[in-house]
């Protein structure tokens, strides 16, 4: 006879082992972020300063204009730095979040299948219908993930083709709008 306590017991472990594992990655992620954050912070208070240093040196218009110009083009490059690392953390953490969820369904699924397949054996006489029908459900739910998670992770590998393009056209502005103003 099947123990129904014990598959109980399987899936609160699983849930917890899956619930740690998502801190963990949440954790890292929120370290990354913060670390990034305080480098970007030093980063524009050493451009602040050198940018102050830099004013209070000028001594004519042509001076202050390739100033603003150098000035400029250094926050841009700070920005875009700044995105693609914030980026390329927001991305890992899709990916990393995303495998423990396709991880924990496929655990799942495999565990009623189990369970479906053990309450099949002591079903009574006359269930047959009733277990075909669930079967099917289980087959057909797991399908429909299969789908969705395909369809998740074409959307995610669309945007972040668009995401990478877009910061490429950004920084090819920004170097032409540069070259722009040193050849004015």
């Amino acid at each position: 006879m099947y123990n129904v306590t014990e598959q109980f017991a399987e899936i609160n472990k699983a849930g917890y082992a899956n619930a740690v594992k998502l801190a963990s990655l949440s954790l890292d992620k929120a370290e990354r972020l913060t670390k990034l954050n305080l480098q970007a912070a030093k980063v524009a208070l050493e451009q602040g300063v050198e940018a102050a240093n830099t004013v209070a040196g000028i001594k004519d218009v042509q001076e202050l204009v390739a100033v603003r110009a150098k000035l400029t083009e250094a926050g841009v490059q700070s920005a875009l730095g700044y995105s693609r690392g914030v980026y390329q953390i927001a991305s890992e953490a899709q990916a990393d979040i995303s495998a423990l969820a396709e991880e924990a369904w496929a655990a799942y699924t495999k565990g009623f299948a189990a369970w479906v397949e053990k309450a099949a054996k002591d079903a009574p006489a006359g269930s047959d219908v009733a277990v075909t029908a669930l079967k099917s459900t289980v087959a057909a739910t797991t399908a429909a993930f299969d789908q969705f998670s395909k369809a998740t992770k074409q959307v995610v590998s669309f945007a972040d083709a668009s995401v990478r393009a877009a910061t490429a056209n950004a920084e090819s502005i920004a170097k032409a709008t540069t070259k722009a103003r040193k050849v004015a």
